[in-house]
């Protein structure tokens, strides 16, 4: 979709993004629309991402870490020069809303895409800014300093005043636990934002998380774009977002209030480029400042969707002092978006690291556009044989759909989800799908206790139930047997298992998140007998698909192997299955009591000594590892009789950080 303003002049020919992923993947397919020139900064951790790989020209920032890499802006700068980038475009998160990064560009002698230098000064503090915007007359909840807190406050939450996407966010309930989450939370933040500074605000157990986008050019005029809602979050993080507001939408008056609302927000500082204004909005209508974040959000996709306009574009043209028109785009048609995680649901949803083998939308599935017709977009960051770190976010891709109404866009997007082949990683895509389908999201009933009202296990059970994952351990045991007989090297065409006279059946083994599968099967004349499927016949197999009939259904299932991983896609739902190995492997025994590392990461911190007495669930080792921090705790009471590791160790997954020998019951002392 044609932007509304002029095209773009010639004052910016490259830009370089100083980020990483999916927003830098998709401000390079803007940048080639408009006939400019890439350039890709890289970590060693993602010298071989896709984003190095589309841009004209792609410059190493030597370490993994973001404070080694990501927040350098000496290096990114210097890399800008090298290139001959005359721009520089910072995408979200790690420097994008540095007010002294923005001015070191300008220094430079380059463009900055983005606000000016005070205005992100304005708003890179939240505790100064909410007294911005309280003089400018948008109403906010108060803030509170940590050591003000009393009982008569909570419960309270502790957010970064440097940052977002729930870096550095904890809810205190009670106040014995406030400076143990305040520690955490200064951590969490400096190790994001390169700042410890946070605050604390009154906590709203229910409401609904609305933002505005807005859109300023360098001449005064000053666009509320349009809102989008963001109240399902877990872990204070965006899972779905939508525009328009549901909540909005069916309350008189409350649109006009919050654009007139942020327009204010914008005036008062000055603003120009792209940024948010987040408010916290009641069942009324009422609604009080959050934050504004002065860069572009996550969530832009589903205003692009229902307004037409490349976001992305209007930043660059908007930073080459092109005038925007007095009024904007009317709204049209619904948007939905989800963000797709690498995290194991099974585990206390600890986040993923590892190879994806394969994602892969189903239909004409288009990436990083703007869609004017009812459709999928797909964002991402990942493409297949992308190796997922642990040193940055564990998201691996948003997906977005559009549609005349929001009904449509969301059984578009939970259809397309559902058929998504997904292979290598386990990932919250079950959790998406279910709410897309939930009768109390349908209803646009969507406030922030959306997982504790409903049931966050509840809403992550998974697609395929226990008869289909059966049925699709049966066709991977199949599909293996194909495999092997395509292999043989004699009378390759017998099926595997195959017996002229009665005998033993073949047996397979399988482990998925909700149990084990004993496969037992004998292929004959007779055709298929399994053991536990008695209506079940073999209509064809090959090593990549199966298809059975069910009671006389037919059903097709795709089967994927890689390794001991193996994935089994078909309308019932997909699934993710381990192959169990014959014979058990010594060296993977660990002792009984063994703390294991859920995934690769750093030690920060101790909660006990070798030798000394634990409790249940006490706090062993923290691990910081994807920008958030994780707590191993003790599995029994006990002693801790072992304690291999120390603060700044670096550990692989499955790694023995501690073993806890269990205290004796007085059954066993008898």
């Amino acid at each position: 979709m044609t932007s509304p303003i002029a095209s773009l002049g010639p004052a910016i020919r490259s830009v370089l993004v100083a980020n990483r992923g999916e927003i830098a993947r998709r401000v390079f397919a803007t940048a080639r629309r408009a006939g400019m020139g890439t350039v890709a900064v890289f970590s060693d951790a993602d010298a071989a991402g896709p984003h190095v790989a589309e841009a004209d020209a792609a410059i190493r920032l030597p370490g993994n870490t973001p404070a080694e890499t990501y927040l350098r802006a000496d290096l990114i700068i210097d890399a800008a020069r090298a290139a001959g980038a005359d721009a520089i475009h910072p995408g979200y998160g790690f420097l994008s809303e540095n007010a002294g990064f923005a001015q070191a560009v300008e220094d430079a002698g380059l463009t900055w895409v983005g606000p000016p230098v005070k205005a992100i000064e304005s708003m890179g503090s939240k505790v100064e800014s909410k007294k911005l915007m309280d003089a400018a007359g948008v109403p906010v909840l108060a803030e509170l300093a940590p050591d003000e807190v009393t009982e008569a406050h909570l419960p309270v939450l502790i957010k970064a005043s440097a940052g977002g996407g729930g870096r550095g966010m904890r809810v205190v309930r009670d106040l014995s636990a406030l400076a143990g989450e305040l520690e955490a939370a200064r951590r969490e933040a400096q190790s994001a934002f390169g700042d410890p500074t946070v605050f604390c605000e009154r906590y709203l157990e229910t409401g609904r998380h609305i933002e505005v986008q807005v859109m300023a050019d360098k001449h005064g005029t000053v666009w509320a774009v349009g809102e989008r809602e963001c109240s399902i979050q877990r872990r204070h993080q965006k899972v779905v977002e939508e525009a328009p507001s549901p909540l909005v939408e069916r309350t008189p008056g409350m649109r006009e209030r919050l654009f007139e609302a942020s327009r204010m927000a914008a005036n008062a500082i000055g603003y120009e480029g792209a940024g948010t204004v987040e408010f916290l909005a009641d069942e009324r209508g009422e609604f009080f400042f959050l934050e504004m974040n002065t860069r572009l959000q996550v969530e832009h996709p589903v205003t692009e969707c229902t307004t037409g306009l490349d976001l992305v574009e209007l930043q660059l043209q908007v930073a080459a002092g092109v005038a925007l028109p007095a009024e904007p785009p009317a709204l049209r048609g619904h948007s939905i978006e989800v963000r797709l995680y690498a995290e194991d649901p099974a585990k206390n949803w600890q986040p993923q690291s590892g190879t994806v083998h394969r994602i892969e939308l189903p239909g004409a599935v288009e990436e990083f556009a703007v869609l004017d017709r009812q459709g999928v977009r797909l964002d991402s960051g990942v493409v297949a044989g992308s190796v997922v770190g642990v040193h940055y976010d564990p998201m691996l891709a948003k997906v977005i759909s559009f549609a005349p109404t929001r009904g449509q866009a969301a059984q578009l997007l939970a259809g397309a989800l559902a058929r998504t082949a997904l292979h290598g990683l386990r990932t919250n895509r079950d959790l998406l799908v279910n709410i897309l389908r939930h009768p109390a999201f349908l209803a646009g009933d969507t406030d922030t206790a959306f997982f504790d009202t409903h049931g966050l296990d509840t809403l992550a059970r998974p697609l395929a139930d226990p008869d289909a994952e059966a049925l699709s351990a049966l066709a991977a045991a199949l599909a293996d047997a194909a495999a092997n007989r395509a292999a043989a090297r004699v009378d390759g065409r017998i099926p595997s298992g195959w017996r002229n006279l009665t005998s033993q059946p073949q047996l397979k083994q399988y482990a998925s998140a909700s149990g084990e599968y004993d496969i037992r099967y004998l292929l004959g004349r007779g055709g298929l007998r399994a053991e536990g499927f008695e209506h079940v016949a073999l209509v064809s197999s090959t090593p990549d698909a199966v298809v059975l009939e069910v009671a006389g259904m037919r059903r097709t299932f795709d089967v994927a192997r890689y390794g001991d991983e193996v994935f089994v896609d078909s309308p019932l739902g997909p699934v993710a299955l381990t192959a169990t190995p014959r014979f058990v492997d010594p060296a993977t025994i660990v002792a009984a009591g063994s703390l294991l590392a859920p995934m690769p990461g750093a030690v920060i911190r101790l909660g006990a000594a070798q030798g000394d007495s634990v409790t249940l669930g006490q706090p062993i080792v923290w691990l910081e590892a994807m920008k958030m921090e994780h707590t191993i705790t003790a599995p029994a009471s006990g002693v801790l009789v072992e304690l291999p590791v120390a603060v700044g160790q670096q550990v692989d997954v499955g790694s023995v950080l501690a073993i806890v020998e269990p205290e004796e019951t007085e059954e066993e002392s008898a």
